[in-house]
């Protein structure tokens, strides 16, 4: 079998519903990347010596190396906005109960800490919105998503990237409508805040989508023409299926939601792409509505997900992007072998007819052995080769 298109190409053509010469690769990005321990070992495991830039410190993610993403044919690269100017996003370390912490502040005032005796990821130690009421939310100093420093330098990363390679290209993660409620909120509250009291679940919904809308207003203004794969999502769901009411996202949350996926449509012709971790099946023919494209990262082994049903029951009207093997139970413990075979039937299962987007489910967590994340992204390739004839 050989590649008869550019990554660009193989890309487009899978993301929409159009046999590719293979199945296109992914690994780098914020939600389908690999832990920095991870990458450390894979380092060595391949022979490479390199130093290791962090590219998210919450979830404590690798950037990967050209050589890296080389080796294993990876058909995607990042382009992301940054901060604006004057805001200072650099971790600070603090005692705490007899321990050193990192302590990192977001834009929006969250505070994420990981203690340094432990370092696998940031937490939330710090709800800003903890205790407050309704009528605070209007007075909380929510970031400017409409500074234009967010986006200067951006548009000649994404040109070179687009004029002088053929990868397709991905946005970071965004439009956290939901999920960054309850950061700013806590957990536990929030889901108290859905039945006690949804007005101000409903007034805090407003305000983040108000910020993304103005954001993606600026971040399409400057790349929407360049970009392939637009990125957001929110985790709805867990293990075991949703973490909350569905009755609740239909009314509440899903409004907003199509809101913003309609504005970004409206700014480019790029491919939506919705992040969920868990059993989300329930809300899959809501997020498709919505407006949605792609579905990442397809937990095949949470509750209703199972790849060949899940391709059955919507496989002509979203892309998967994700869903290679079981990152929970066969990744990180199988033999190479193992792996091998678990990676050849979902790819079986899912690449027929295009719409796939190979990698593993989320990240590729610290402690996978090098062998095993080898022996993912060359079975990956091996099978996922259309018949050519």
């Amino acid at each position: 079998m050989k590649e008869r298109m550019t990554s660009r190409q193989r890309v487009q053509r899978a993301i929409n519903h159009q046999v590719p010469d293979r199945v296109p690769i992914d690994l780098g990005g914020f939600q389908t990347g690999i832990h920095r321990r991870a990458y450390e070992a894979l380092l060595k495991g391949l022979g490479l010596s390199e130093a290791v830039s962090i590219l998210d410190p919450v979830q404590q993610l690798a950037m990967p190396s050209e050589a890296v993403l080389e080796r294993f044919h990876v058909d995607t690269r990042y382009v992301c906005a940054d901060g604006p100017e004057g805001f200072d996003g650099s971790i600070v370390q603090r005692q705490r109960d007899g321990r050193v912490w990192h302590d990192l502040t977001d834009e929006f005032g969250v505070v994420w800490s990981m203690p340094d005796d432990n370092g696998l990821y940031m937490d939330i130690s710090c709800h800003p919105l903890a205790d407050a009421a309704i009528e605070d939310i209007a007075d909380y100093p929510f970031p400017d998503a409409s500074d234009a420093t967010r986006f200067s330098k951006v548009r000649s990363r994404a040109a070179a990237l687009h004029q002088d390679t053929s990868y397709a290209l991905c946005t970071g993660i965004g439009g956290v409508v939901y999920e960054y409620c309850w950061y700013l909120r806590g957990l536990q509250r929030w889901f108290m805040d859905m039945i006690e009291n949804p007005a101000f679940c409903e007034a805090l919904l407003d305000k983040m989508l108000a910020y993304w809308k103005a954001y993606y207003t600026g971040f399409m203004g400057a790349v929407g023409d360049l970009v392939d794969v637009v990125m957001i999502g929110d985790d709805l769901a867990g293990q075991h299926g949703p973490l909350f009411d569905p009755a609740f996202y239909a009314r509440v949350v899903k409004p907003r939601q199509k809101v913003l996926v309609q504005h970004i449509r409206s700014l480019t012709k790029a491919k939506i792409w919705y992040h969920s971790c868990g059993g989300c099946t329930a809300f899959i023919p809501e997020l498709i509505d919505n407006g949605v494209d792609i579905l990442n990262p397809v937990q095949v082994s949470a509750t209703g997900m199972h790849a060949g049903e899940l391709k059955r029951q919507f496989g002509e009207r979203i892309v998967f992007w994700g869903g290679g093997i079981d990152a929970q139970h066969v990744l990180p413990f199988a033999t190479p072998a193992e792996v091998r075979d678990e990676v050849q039937r979902n790819v079986e299962i899912f690449k027929p007819g295009g719409g796939y987007v190979f990698n593993n489910v989320h990240n590729i967590q610290a402690g996978v052995p090098a062998e095993n994340i080898v022996a993912l992204f060359d079975a990956a390739y091996e099978f996922g080769f259309y018949n050519q004839d």
